[in-house]
């Protein structure tokens, strides 16, 4: 009887063990290029509640409770291609499934390429506020965050209405944001993105790796040469968009058994104009990085980064010009020698070095310590010309000379400027045929004037002016990373920033004369300063002759020092996730001039007044788990931050002067989101509000009608100063991504805010025609409050679908709807000047109802944009060939991209009369997007 329990007994265990080890799902991810494990890859059995991720040799496994019978498997990994692969799961035969190969998906990384193709073109300049974001997107995986990269950034959409400043870039564990502005100068890394594969993107307020982070995130980019996959890739990509052609070549070396890994990527972009008119393009990139494995604790990386680039500039365009000449008008080129010149080219060389140290001082702790240097300069050019002669009759200096604005869309060129007042229809209609048939810069006609002034014994009248920069900038930081258990991260680092920043004009061309006056032609004589004195851009050396790349009107340097120190704990627990970061930073703007103005004869030479300012943050967040698929996430943060350099020196070209009232802004920020994740369905919706607070902003223009100004005429070149602004942004996003079947997947996004000021800021004006200064209207302040901030569409709603066929070729399209964009408003005109005359009484024949209609912002149309997306890639022995194609805006659509009212009319009297004017003569200028274009890459891997 014992025998026979005892054998029922191992029967029932025997029955039960097959059962258990029948239900045994195992196997290995390997890359099918490299022949490496895949760690982190996602193992999902589709339609049941059974997932599993990769360990660092590739491996995974479900032990048991997998449901008997037919089953699909689904495997993924960061930059791969989903593979789905059909299982049978019986009580006999465990799966094991080893190797499990998976194919390098290059289509994100093409798609990247053509963001920071995008971005690196700065599309921000002098005229525009606007600037791109979306090369700080380009890596992260959200759903909505890569429709904000890829298919929303042509209308310079802003996720949460912030600017890229807001948001952080880092290369090898080194800040990478101007400390100028604030925002990442994309072409310093331009063209090498064979070398930037391995990007890590921290969404908004979230717990960054390497710093405290932005409003916007943190895109951190690894150049290291042992993290870079091994191997060879060479590129061709054709476009119509900045440049019309670019060759690529890389070869990474992977980790030796020495120990030593290096990788080396070069690449040309170039073409004669981009899809905007005269738009040169010329690219040169090489980097290099080379690392040394010293022993298992410690690793030694140094990367170079060379870039030098050069490209001609667009002008936004009022409605009548484009009317005229349509949206790929550029006023700045002109034929010379049968060849386009661009007279506005933007040139920039710094090249970046870099070294890096890795130690791994115990298994929980880490240090990583990098020292970086970048030097070099950018360069801006123009036409100057006030050029003049210096004549002296009985002791007295004057001058004599000055040349009408050359620019092809100068409003006395145009149709409008005949028919304000007398309706001149004769010349108006010789304007039109004129501006339509010749309407581009003469570049004959500036010789010819120089040559004329030379042989009259004069000096040049025009000239090519560049403004320069010439940065040196030491960085070096230090990151300490520490697992204090298996559920605490702590993170912990110190920084250092100095800069050295000469800023100058130059003579760049003199076009053929022979010499240039460094005098100020339209300097005008005030109460305590003659006008020959005004003139003088350098009083200890008056009335100067300068010749080409000789420094001129201005030269000064920025000094700054920045010390910043943050910690991070982050805590994991079964249900909730949290974490806890703060930051004090220390931040000093000196400026030494080079230059002895003559406006400001006691306040230009010299150092200045140094700055200080002691900024801190401090942030927090947690995710809750609903279960495995449902999350709900929190950030919250506290921060201020220094005004930047441009705004605390309203006018750091001719005086030491440093903004009234000027302090740091301070932002307080939230955002809470709802996450799902499953195999079919991922999506996020989130809302967040944002608040700024005694913000500053400088601005420059010519205005006419100052209310008490101290000039004869009540115009004057300004700078406007802002002081105090508030802005609130609020609003909410949605990612959605349905896999409908294995292959095809339908996706959508929304975002829906409103960016606007919430206060009147303070308001005063600068000018070297009333030096020392602040001119003030009423009570100081402008009347912004509820306007809504520029800068692209408010709204952007995205509907589209991806096919990925199991013979690795792909495509995808998308719709999107743009709405709620608006010009930038002119806040003198919000101010008492608008109403006041130049006596300073109150215009007499002021109406309110037509005030109100003439302040009223104005909001684009909304418009659509259709684009699509495709591609395919071989496996040919051991190589990969492949191609990358993308047509943007596919029907052709006319879009604003952002626009400004022209500052020039600041009184009520003048901006009625010229907006009874048939057309406008001084009207908003607007820039408009590109139309159709396409952009197609071929690679080659080996």
């Amino acid at each position: 009887m014992n025998k026979q329990i005892s054998k029922l007994i191992l029967l029932i265990l025997l029955v039960c063990g097959s059962i258990a080890s029948a239900q045994v799902v195992k196997g290995r991810v390997i890359d099918e290029s490299t022949e490496e494990p895949i760690k982190g890859a996602l193992i999902e059995i589709l339609g049941t509640k059974f997932t599993a991720t990769t360990d660092a040799d590739g491996f995974f496994n479900f032990a048991s409770g997998i449901p008997q019978g037919d089953q699909k498997m689904q495997v993924s990994a960061a930059d791969h291609y989903n593979r789905t692969l059909p299982i049978v799961v019986n009580e006999l035969t465990p799966v094991n499934i080893d190797p499990l190969y998976l194919r390098v998906d290059f289509s994100d990384q093409e798609q990247t390429a053509g963001v920071i193709s995008l971005t690196e073109n700065d599309l921000s300049d002098d005229q525009n506020a606007a600037n791109n974001v979306s090369g700080l997107l380009q890596s992260s995986r959200d759903i909505f965050l890569r429709a904000a990269a890829f298919d929303f950034s042509a209308t310079f959409f802003r996720p949460r209405g912030l600017n890229s400043e807001d948001g952080r870039v880092l290369i090898n564990g080194l800040t990478m944001n101007k400390i100028f502005s604030g925002r990442p100068q994309w072409s310093n890394w331009g063209g090498l993105n064979d070398l930037q594969r391995n990007q890590n993107f921290t969404m908004g307020l979230s717990a960054a790796d390497n710093t405290f982070g932005g409003l916007g995130g943190v895109q951190s980019i690894d150049m290291r040469a042992s993290q870079q996959r091994e191997g060879s890739r060479i590129s061709y990509a054709a476009g119509n968009r900045s440049y019309t052609g670019r060759f690529m070549a890389t070869y990474n070396s992977g980790l030796k058994s020495n120990g030593w890994a290096y990788s080396i990527s070069a690449s040309r972009r170039a073409g004669e104009e981009g899809f905007i008119d005269g738009t040169v393009y010329d690219a040169n990139s090489i980097g290099l990085s080379v690392e040394k494995k010293i022993n298992d604790n410690h690793f030694l990386n140094f990367t170079g980064m060379y870039t030098p680039n050069r490209r001609g500039r667009q002008s936004p365009m009022t409605e009548e010009v484009k009317n005229l000449r349509g949206i790929t008008y550029n006023p700045n080129w002109g034929y010379i020698d049968g060849e386009k010149r661009n007279s506005r080219i933007r040139e920039i060389e710094e090249p970046i070095l870099m070294l890096n140290h890795n130690w791994q001082i115990n298994e929980k702790v880490k240090l990583n310590t990098n020292v970086g240097y970048q030097f070099g300069r950018i360069g801006n050019t123009r036409i100057d010309n006030g050029g003049t002669r210096l004549v002296t009759l009985d002791g007295q200096d004057s001058y004599i000379g000055g040349a009408r604005n050359p620019n092809p869309d100068y409003y006395q060129n145009l149709p409008s400027y005949f028919l304000r007042n007398g309706l001149d229809y004769s010349n108006a209609y010789l304007a039109q045929q004129e501006f339509v048939s010749n309407g581009q810069l003469d570049w004959d006609a500036l010789y010819r004037a120089n040559a004329s002034f030379t042989q009259q014994g004069g000096t040049s009248v025009y000239a090519i002016q560049e403004d320069r920069i010439d940065d040196d900038l030491l960085m070096v930081n230090s990151i300490l990373t520490a697992d204090i258990t298996d559920n605490i991260l702590f993170t912990g680092g110190v920084s250092y920033r100095n800069l050295k920043s000469e800023n100058y004009a130059k003579i760049d061309d003199l076009l053929g004369g022979g010499g240039y006056l460094d005098v100020d032609f339209f300097a005008q004589e005030t109460s305590n300063i003659t006008q020959d004195q005004a003139a003088q851009s350098d009083l200890n050396n008056p009335n100067r002759i300068v010749g080409e790349g000789d420094r001129y009107k201005y030269n000064y340097d920025i000094l700054v020092d920045e010390i910043d120190a943050f910690a991070q704990a982050q805590f994991k627990t079964k249900k909730v996730d949290f974490y806890i970061a703060g930051n004090i930073t220390q931040t000093s703007y000196q400026r030494d001039g080079k230059f002895r103005n003559g406006n400001f004869a006691d306040n230009s030479f010299g150092k200045g007044e140094q700055l200080d300012f002691t900024n801190f943050g401090i942030k927090g967040g947690a995710t809750y788990k609903l279960s495995g698929k449902s999350f709900i996430d929190f950030n919250g943060a506290y921060l201020t931050d220094a005004p930047t350099i441009r705004s605390a020196f309203p006018n750091a070209r001719q005086n030491n002067n440093t903004t009234t009232g000027l302090e740091s802004q301070t932002v307080y920020s939230t955002d809470i989101s709802y996450i799902y994740r499953s195999p079919i369905v991922k999506a996020r919706l989130t809302g967040y509000f944002t608040q700024f607070k005694d913000g500053t902003d400088v601005g420059f223009y010519f205005v006419e009608g100052l209310s008490g100004a101290p000039t004869q005429d009540g115009n004057a070149f300004v700078q406007e100063v802002m002081t105090n602004i508030d802005r609130r942004n609020i609003g909410g996003e949605l990612g959605l991504e349905v896999q409908v079947t294995p292959t095809i997947a339908l996706k959508a996004a929304a975002a829906f805010g409103t960016n606007t000021y919430s206060n009147n800021p303070n308001i005063y004006l600068n000018s070297d025609d009333f030096p020392n200064v602040d001119l003030t209207f009423g009570d100081g302040t402008t009347n912004l409050k509820d306007y809504h901030i520029a800068g692209g569409p408010e709204q952007a709603y995205q509907v589209g679908f991806e096919y990925r066929d199991p013979d690795y070729w792909w495509v995808g399209a998308t719709a999107n709807f743009f709405s709620n964009s608006y010009v930038d408003v002119s806040p003198l005109r919000r101010s008492e000047n608008f109403v006041t005359d130049l006596d300073g009484l109150p215009i007499s024949n002021y109406d309110e109802d037509i005030a109100r209609d003439l302040l009223r912002q104005e909001k684009f149309n909304p418009y659509e944009l259709l684009n699509v997306v495709g591609g395919k890639s071989w496996k040919i022995g051991d190589k990969f060939v492949g191609f990358f194609a993308t047509i943007n805006n596919v029907l052709g659509k006319e879009y604003r991209t952002g626009g400004f009212e022209q500052g020039r009319l600041a009184n009520y009297q003048d901006v009625l009369d010229d907006s009874n004017n048939p057309i406008e003569v001084f009207a908003p200028r607007y820039f408009y997007g590109n139309g159709r274009t396409y952009y197609l890459n071929v690679y080659l891997r080996f």
